[in-house]
């Protein structure tokens, strides 16, 4: 392996464009962004000058990039949820290393059969499952780790969605409809599957699950409603979830408030005022919330029985006013609370209490844990940064906290709570996902 890893990018959405292309910025004598791939001209156009990548290695499609021989060290996969293993395994074939963005496949003969390709192909693939990498919950591990807290006998996990996320990504956006993209429970709670077993260093034995699509649906539509929020709709003023209200004049991703990027840039690759009000006037996000051709659940509930006994609650709801996660891990020496609030680290808490005679109370300061808490926490930068180190040979393998083995635990998990979901909370044995 070179100095630096050479890195072919399929896929320039929020992720791939927006997050792991700025990884080669922050990290210019580790990593080389050589090739890029994506549907839209005008976005490969605008990363291949921002990253100088020669037009001969710009694609159309992450299909035409793979017709190639290999082009770099590793590939980082951002493409869409139902096309990741169909991009992986190709390249997997053709020598690269893989980063490959969650959830890895919502068929679960896919995510056994990449397990199975990447030990053919010895390859190393890491799976974005960020959470693992940031300051907050790696103080947690350790905390959990240490045994202060005892065995951990019961978690209490929610993750809030936030309304606005909800409306943007999985009402209107690109994860509305499970049968183009992801089960909810999938795409985005696979990062709660994965963390909470790791955390807890826990194997789920079964699952159960309900949950519906309770209010986002057209009987919910309110009187004098209109398909799109520009169309004359008679509910404009009263209704939360209107387009032009969020992305105009929210006071927390609105334009009218200075904000830039996401979710803006999924609108318009450069917003202005022009370009965001026509995305709202004649794109999907400026669709009614009750008339869009969504079925993914705004809220599931799911328990989890561990091998050895324990159990894990976790709820989710895309009806919250805030973008957090919180847990409670119940132990047979005291507890620890963790509540990860968005970027916003002010609102980040870890707390200890112990079972002994003076009810010991610690508050960890997690502001003190890192001077970087951009992107998930901190851990998007983090990630990308270890995983280059691997493959440099600057950090032993052993080292790296995810890998692909370790990741598809938590599809098992997510794929046995929506096959629950779909039966009425049926219980559903973890060891029937697995072979």
């Amino acid at each position: 392996m070179s100095n630096k890893i050479t890195v072919a990018l399929a896929g320039l959405g929020s992720r791939g464009k927006d997050v792991y292309a700025k990884a080669a910025k922050l990290y210019p004598d580790k990593m080389q962004i050589v090739a890029i791939a994506d549907i839209d001209p005008v976005k490969v156009k605008m990363v291949a000058e921002e990253y100088g990548i020669p037009e001969e290695r710009c694609y159309s499609s992450a299909e035409e990039m793979l017709k190639e021989d290999r082009l770099a060290d590793v590939m980082f996969i951002t493409t869409q949820d139902r096309q990741h293993v169909g991009h992986a395994i190709p390249a997997l074939k053709k020598g690269y290393h893989l980063l490959l963005e969650k959830p890895i496949s919502p068929d679960l003969d896919e995510c056994r059969e990449i397990v199975k390709v990447a030990k053919e192909c010895d390859r190393k693939v890491v799976v974005c499952h960020v959470l693992r990498y940031t300051p907050i919950y790696r103080k947690v591990k350790e905390i959990l780790d240490s045994g202060k807290i005892g065995d951990v006998v019961s978690i209490m996990a929610v993750e809030n969605v936030g309304w606005f996320h909800m409306a943007h990504s999985f009402v209107r956006g690109n994860w509305a409809n499970s049968d183009e993209t992801s089960p909810m429970i999938l795409q985005k709670c696979c990062h709660d599957m994965d963390l909470y077993l790791w955390l807890a260093n826990k194997k789920c034995k079964s699952v159960s699950s309900y949950g519906s699509t309770y209010l986002f649906k057209e009987e919910n539509a309110p009187e004098g409603c209109a398909k799109r929020c520009l169309d004359g709709c008679k509910a404009k003023d009263t209704c939360p979830f209107d387009a032009e209200a969020i992305y105009m004049d929210n006071k927390i991703v609105g334009y009218n408030n200075g904000r830039r990027i996401w979710p803006l840039d999924v609108l318009a690759p450069v917003p202005t005022e022009e370009s965001i009000m026509d995305a709202i006037r004649t794109g999907r996000y400026g669709r009614c919330v009750y008339h869009c051709n969504n079925n993914v659940v705004d809220h599931q509930v799911v328990n989890l029985n561990m091998t050895d006994g324990s159990t894990m609650s976790f709820t989710m709801c895309g009806l919250s006013a805030d973008i957090a996660r919180y847990a409670r891990f119940y132990g047979t020496k005291g507890e620890l609370i963790v509540n990860m609030n968005g970027d916003d680290i002010k609102k980040n808490v870890i707390e200890v209490n112990m079972f002994d005679k003076n009810i010991t109370h610690e508050e960890i300061d997690v502001a003190s844990l890192s001077d970087d808490f951009s992107g998930h926490g901190g851990g998007d930068n983090v990630m990308v940064e270890e995983f280059i180190d691997i493959l440099l040979g600057n950090r032993e393998e052993s080292a790296s906290i995810t890998s692909l083995e370790k990741s598809v635990e938590s599809h098992y998990c997510a794929l046995a709570a929506e096959k629950s979901r779909l039966h009425d909370g049926a219980v559903v044995e973890i060891d029937s996902m697995r072979s």
